[in-house]
């Protein structure tokens, strides 16, 4: 995973021109620390930024793409996936989609507490699926459209 690679650094600059380049910790981290599972997303992110004090954060990825999880359900990202990450809630998500007969839309994803085996994705209705199965960052699979 690319965290401060210069490919990382050029996106922020061109998207923040005060960036200074300080590494972040790896994605799974983050997610870990809010009570999130760490395989949320992609292992081939390219980066992420994240404001703590708003909750905000974008990941991006180097082209749209899908994941196929244990549990069968299949996710697909798009270049730039925003929300507001907090304790046990990623919400306000845009640039997530699950399959659910069709492609959905994921607004939001939860976990409703710690101890929870289970997390519940909002798309359209709120569903919930195995926790253990976002445990580890998996690879994508390129895309060609979101």
């Amino acid at each position: 995973m690319l965290y401060s690679s210069q490919t990382c650094s050029q996106i922020l600059n061109e998207a923040h021109p005060s960036y200074t380049g300080k590494p972040l910790k790896a994605l799974p981290d983050l997610l870990r620390e809010y009570n999130l599972p760490p395989g949320l997303f992609p292992r081939n992110i390219t980066c992420y930024e994240f404001d703590e004090s708003r909750g905000k954060i974008i990941v991006y990825l180097p082209s749209a793409c899908e994941v196929s999880f244990k549990d069968s359900s299949i996710v697909r990202y798009a270049t730039r996936v925003k929300g507001t990450l907090s304790r046990g809630k990623l919400t306000g998500i845009e640039g997530m989609k699950t399959k659910v007969l069709v492609w959905v839309k994921v607004t939001s994803v939860a976990i409703e507490s710690y101890k929870s085996d289970k997390v519940w994705f909002t798309a359209g209705v709120k569903k919930s699926r195995p926790k253990d199965s976002y445990e580890m960052p998996r690879d994508a699979i390129k895309v060609e459209e979101f």
